[in-house]
C-alpha cells in the first residue's frame, strides 16, 4: 500500500509541473480524483479487503494522500491561473503612445439630409407626421383619391401590382385617406416616405422618396397654400426665392398647380439651371377635390383644404446640384463623403 501512495504522490508531482493550462490540468486532476474512477478513490475501494482492524488506520493514510492531493492541485491551478492572467493581460495591451486609428467620418445620405430638414420646416408650421404602408390597396391608392377604375389619370403612372387589389403605393397621398378617415379637422399632417413607379431614366427612379402635405379646416383657402409655399421656399432654397403657381391636373385637387420657385441661382435672370426662364418647378398642389373630402366622411360645404406633394430627390438634386438621381442610389462613398456635415 505504501509503495502505491508513493507512485501516486510521484505520479501527481512529475506531470503536475508539465500542465500548461487550466483545462488540461483540470483533466489531470479527475485521473486521481474522479468520485468514480480516480485513482485515489479506488484505493478506498480496496478497504473492503482488509480486516477491521486495519481499516483505520488505511483510512487515515489514504485521506491524508487525498488531502495533500487536493492541496497540490488547488497551488498549481493558482499558479496556471496566474500565468493564463498574465498572458491575457499581456495580449491586450495597449501602446498608448501609438498613433490613434483613423476612423472615416460617417455622413448622413443627402436624401436623409433634405428629409429631415423638411420635417423640422413643416413642423415648425404646425404639422404632425404620419408614416403610412408602403402596400396599399386600389382604393386608398386611387378610388378614394377621385381616380376611379376608368380613370385616365391611372395612365399617368405606371403601378407595381402585387395582385389584383394590392400594391406598391405610387403616392404618400393614400396616407392622407387613413388621416381623413380616422381624424376630424383641424388637421394639419405632413406624409413622407417611398413610392415606387415603373419610370426609370437620368431624373426619374423606379423608388423615389415622396413627401405630401395636408391641410383641412374650415376657411382654408388658395391663400394659405401661397403662403406655406413661400415659407418652405425661403427655408430651403434661401431668402428673396419666391413662388407662382401655374394652373394644372390632379385627380385629387381642384383646382390645381404646379409650384415654381424663383431661381435661386441667378436670381430669376435666367441660367442654365433654370433653362433661361428664370424659375424651376419643385412641386405640385392644389386646393382638395370635394368629392375627396366626402369620399372621407367631411362635408365639403364645411371644410376646405389644400394638400402638395414634392420629390425629396428633386428638391436634393436642385439644393446640391446633382445631376443625376442615380447617383442618389448607387452607394459610391465619394459621392455620399461629400455630404458629411
Amino acid at each position: 500500500m505504501n509503495e502505491k501512495i508513493a507512485q501516486i504522490r510521484a505520479e501527481i508531482e512529475q506531470k503536475i509541473t508539465t500542465m500548461k493550462s487550466s483545462s488540461a490540468l483540470y483533466e489531470f486532476r479527475k485521473t486521481f480524483l474522479d468520485n468514480r474512477e480516480g485513482k485515489i478513490t479506488g484505493l478506498m475501494k480496496g478497504m473492503k479487503d482488509l480486516s477491521p482492524e486495519e481499516r483505520p488506520a488505511f483510512g487515515k493514510v489514504v485521506n491524508e494522500l487525498k488531502s495533500w492531493a487536493i492541496s497540490r492541485f488547488e497551488a498549481a491551478d493558482a499558479a496556471v491561473r496566474e500565468a493564463e492572467l498574465a498572458k491575457k493581460n499581456e495580449s491586450e495591451r495597449i501602446d498608448v503612445t501609438m498613433p490613434a486609428e483613423k476612423r472615416p467620418v460617417g455622413a448622413l445620405h443627402p436624401i436623409t439630409i433634405v428629409t429631415q430638414e423638411l420635417i423640422d420646416i413643416f413642423a415648425g408650421m404646425g404639422f404632425d407626421v404620419y408614416e403610412g404602408s408602403q402596400i396599399e390597396n386600389d382604393y386608398y391608392n386611387f378610388t378614394a383619391l377621385n381616380t376611379p377604375k376608368d380613370h385616365p389619370a391611372r395612365d399617368m403612372q405606371d403601378t407595381f401590382y402585387l395582385t389584383d387589389e394590392f400594391l406598391l403605393r405610387t403616392q404618400t397621398s393614400a396616407g392622407q385617406i387613413h388621416v381623413m378617415e380616422n381624424r376630424r379637422p383641424p388637421i394639419k399632417i405632413l406624409s413622407p416616405g417611398s413610392v415606387f413607379r415603373s419610370d426609370d431614366d437620368a431624373t426619374h427612379s423606379p423608388m423615389f422618396t415622396q413627401m405630401e402635405g395636408l391641410v383641412v379646416d374650415k376657411g382654408i383657402s388658395v391663400c394659405d397654400l401661397q403662403g406655406m409655399l413661400d415659407t418652405f421656399a425661403r427655408r430651403v432654397f434661401g431668402e428673396g426665392v419666391g413662388t407662382r403657381l401655374r394652373p394644372s391636373y390632379f385627380p385629387f385637387t381642384e383646382p390645381s398647380v404646379e409650384v415654381d420657385v424663383s431661381c435661386f441661382a441667378c436670381g430669376g435672370k435666367g441660367c442654365k439651371l433654370c433653362k433661361g426662364t428664370g424659375w424651376i418647378e419643385v412641386l405640385g398642389a392644389g386646393m382638395v377635390n370635394r368629392h375627396v373630402l366626402e369620399n372621407c366622411g367631411i362635408d365639403p360645404d364645411v371644410y376646405t383644404g389644400f394638400a402638395f406633394g414634392m420629390g425629396v430627390e428633386r428638391i436634393a438634386m436642385l439644393k446640391y446640384g446633382i445631376n443625376n438621381i442615380k447617383a442618389l442610389f448607387e452607394g459610391d462613398m465619394r459621392f455620399e463623403k461629400q455630404f458629411v456635415r
